[in-house]
């Protein structure tokens, strides 16, 4: 279950991340309540997940699945780069969360 709550966490993470963008430096209303609901869950959720995941491996795994969605919704959303370098990082990032998933 713990899993699970740091996964949503993460995808909350996202969801605020990439909400920034659409808060026009909070001048809307909408988004900007949105992207602060996001960051409360995402905290909150983190905070249920490390009662029983070691700290460390919740932070970064928190903030990997926060830093590959935050990059792959930028690019289909937002139009950011893809080159190939950038790809071959995200991979390197999903390993490590599979690496810490696994040691965990």
């Amino acid at each position: 279950m713990a899993w699970f709550l740091l996964f949503l966490a993460g995808l909350f993470e996202i969801g605020w991340a990439v909400g920034l963008k659409y808060t026009d430096g909070f001048t809307r209303p909408t988004p900007t309540v949105l992207t602060v609901i996001s960051m409360i869950m995402s905290v909150v959720l983190l905070g249920l997940a490390v009662k029983t995941l070691p700290m460390g491996t919740a932070y970064a795994v928190w903030t990997g699945i926060g830093t590959v969605g935050t990059v792959l919704l930028g690019i289909v959303l937002l139009g950011d780069p893809a080159n190939l370098v950038r790809v071959f990082c995200i991979g390197l990032i999903i390993a490590g969360i599979a690496g810490l998933k696994l040691t965990a």
